[in-house]
């Protein structure tokens, strides 16, 4: 499926109910599109679960997926305004946006200007790899629109031992998955496996958008 915006056509595939109460739009991370694994088993798992998810790719991704030749992100302006067309082409009666990595920390950066209900960051990159230094929390600390973010414990991106000296806004939660890399997957050695990790994604977030009001 596709829908012209005011300055291209997105392409989205959806899950869930036509009419479900509850609508999440989900944007994916700076590597794998919306037809990952990790983004079908978040999309196919909430669509079970009654809500309406509608992901899409970015400018940059879409070239990627029609050339076959990988391309780094579109600039940070580029990808707000897409985020930005998608929410105006796809309303919803309560709607969610949020997304893998790249995908929610960009809608994080537009959820306090738009007719949103929640927002959904699924691992959070809040520095780069190797750069702790370099935090991505400035706006995180002002938030207003409901937050859930899940993060793997051990996420070299912003671990759970990190994260608990960040200052964030108090309508954030943050919930953790057992042992969790950047992609929610814990080591063997754990005892948990990533379906594990990955379902529990699922359950968590879907309470989370199914308790936010209509």
């Amino acid at each position: 499926m596709s829908r012209r915006t005011r300055q291209t056509r997105i392409t989205v595939i959806n899950d869930g109910p036509r009419h479900a109460t509850h609508t999440l739009l989900l944007a994916h991370g700076a590597g794998a599109g919306m037809g990952s694994e990790f983004m079908r088993t978040v999309a196919t798992g909430l669509g079970d679960s009654g809500i309406r998810v509608t992901r899409f790719e970015f400018p940059y991704m879409t070239r990627t997926t029609e050339t076959g030749v990988r391309r780094p992100p579109d600039h940070e302006t580029v990808l707000r305004e897409c985020w930005q067309e998608v929410i105006h082409a796809f309303p919803a009666e309560t709607l969610v946006i949020g997304g893998k990595s790249l995908g929610g920390r960009i809608a994080s950066l537009v959820a306090d200007e738009m007719p949103v209900a929640g927002l959904v960051c699924l691992g959070y990159p809040f520095h780069p790899a190797g750069r702790p230094d370099r935090l991505r929390t400035a706006h995180l600390q002002t938030l207003r629109v409901p937050t859930l973010i899940l993060q793997g414990e051990r996420d070299r991106l912003g671990n759970k031992h990190e994260v608990a000296t960040y200052a964030l806004s108090d309508r954030i939660q943050v919930q953790w998955l057992t042992d969790g890399d950047h992609d929610l997957v814990p080591r063997k050695r754990s005892g948990r496996t990533r379906q594990h990790n990955w379902d529990q994604a699922v359950r968590m977030t879907a309470e989370f958008i199914l308790h936010l009001p209509l």
